[in-house]
């Protein structure tokens, strides 16, 4: 049974692999991850802010309106908050590297180019195989337009590219005006991996404090079917790899991901609640469902349910939300 894929580039044994998480905080949690089976393991991330709070910089998009609002900058977490520094950051792919024999990818959080796009050579010095860029940037001010958004996302990927030779993969919101679009100019200027969909995590009000809190949701199954649907779509239109993050959490959707288009499945919130171990349950899940189906490889279905292979492609676009409006059955 071979469950191999290719990632932007890379050979992998098989197509999970563990998102940027707590999980990667400690080598004894990365060698887990990698006894448990996963192919890869995307590192936590380095945040911008705490680059730019070492260089003694602050970056055009982060103060973007902090004018408005006195305590905006000091809402940011203090820097002993973070597990580790940027230094230790490095050092922590290093020994990464010599623990496990899985490739490693760096990841890195921000919204611009500045001292953060320095930092990816270093990362890659480091040892890192790949880099993942997790664009996280909400855009409240009016007066921005929607231009300069895709610019800025564009802009910092070329950046990147410019100072490293390892493979980049860009993370992306799914809230562009024409995600296509974005995607082939994604693809155009460089990305190796296209990684769909950040995950907007949500503020929630204290009404005994009235306060707005930071407010963290583990994701569901059910949050997967948009980046599965545009990964449906994109497979064959681009020549990035594609990934699907946020709600994977078995096998079926493992094989989902697969018979959309994807190379890989990254899974997160479904070992943060179950452990290293369920990749084992999904991977032995995973090949008793190709004996079954008579499935030799990964590779044999692969897009075997995008856009551009199913009988119906309007089942991706408008006739589908029509359908599915008529199909309901109210009770009696």
């Amino acid at each position: 049974m071979d469950l191999s894929t290719t990632y932007m580039g890379l050979t992998l044994k098989n197509p999970v692999v563990p998102s940027a998480s707590p999980l990667s905080h400690s080598l004894d949690n990365v060698r887990a991850l990698e006894d448990a089976g996963a192919a890869a393991i995307v590192v936590h991330s380095l945040f911008e802010e705490q680059i730019t709070h070492e260089s003694g910089e602050l970056d055009h998009y982060l103060s973007y309106g902090t004018e408005s609002y006195a305590e905006a900058t000091t809402y940011f977490p203090e820097p002993n908050a973070f597990n580790v520094g940027p230094y230790e950051y490095l050092d922590l792919i290093a020994d990464m590297k010599k623990a496990v024999k899985i490739p490693i990818i760096g990841s890195l959080n921000g919204v611009s180019t500045g001292g953060w796009v320095n930092y990816a050579k270093n990362i890659q010095e480091a040892g890192a195989d790949a880099l993942e860029l997790n664009v996280y940037y909400i855009p409240t001010n009016t007066n921005l337009k929607s231009e300069e958004i895709e610019k800025m996302y564009i802009e910092t990927l070329k950046a990147v590219k410019a100072n490293v030779s390892i493979p980049v993969a860009i993370k992306l919101s799914p809230f562009f005006t024409s995600m296509a679009n974005m995607a082939h100019k994604l693809d155009a200027a460089g990305a190796d991996a296209l990684v769909m969909f950040n995950r907007f995590y949500q503020p929630d009000f204290d009404l005994d404090k009235l306060e707005v809190i930071p407010n963290l949701v583990l994701s569901t199954n059910w949050e997967m079917r948009l980046p599965l649907r545009w990964t449906a779509i994109l497979y064959g239109q681009i020549k990035a790899s594609l990934a699907v993050t946020s709600g994977v959490q078995n096998y079926q959707d493992v094989l989902k991901v697969m018979m959309a288009g994807g190379s890989v499945a990254m899974m997160c919130s479904e070992l943060l609640m179950n452990g290293t171990l369920r990749i084992t349950e999904v991977l032995d899940n995973l090949k008793k469902w190709m004996e079954e189906k008579e499935y030799s490889s990964i590779k044999m279905m692969q897009g075997s349910m995008s856009q551009k292979s199913v009988n119906e492609p309007a089942a991706f676009e408008r006739a589908n939300y029509m359908k599915t409006l008529q199909s309901y059955k109210t009770l009696a």
